[in-house]
């Protein structure tokens, strides 16, 4: 098992070079992401650093037949892509932070893709 510092450090390496990918991008809108036990948050940012939408998985309904968090990502990542559509976003940049491209995060991304957003 890895200790808590080496984790610590992974993920500041992994933030470090996701970061200096999206500054190569400034052109573009980005979706940040935020993963919490419980939910999952995103917001497409300008660059400026203004938030111009911002979607939560305990905001969005629900389907019916939904099972477990990665399904509820995923529609909260159509919903977002929907509210991007009505601001004519269509192109924006992925910032995943520390996370990995793994699991709720991944299903957001792929929600927001079939949703119309190019990434």
């Amino acid at each position: 098992m890895k200790s808590i510092t080496e984790r610590k450090n992974k993920s500041l390496r992994r933030k470090t070079r996701v970061t200096f990918k999206i500054s190569q991008n400034r052109n573009r809108y980005r979706l940040n992401v935020y993963r919490s036990n419980r939910h999952i948050y995103a917001q497409i940012i300008d660059n400026s650093g203004k938030t111009l939408i911002g979607v939560s998985s305990h905001k969005v309904i629900m389907p019916k037949d939904s099972k477990g968090k990665i399904d509820i990502s995923f529609t909260t990542g159509k919903a977002l892509a929907e509210k991007a559509k009505l601001k004519k976003i269509k192109e924006i940049v992925f910032n995943r932070g520390c996370y990995k491209y793994h699991g709720r995060v991944k299903a957001l991304a792929e929600g927001a893709k079939e949703g119309g957003l190019k990434f």
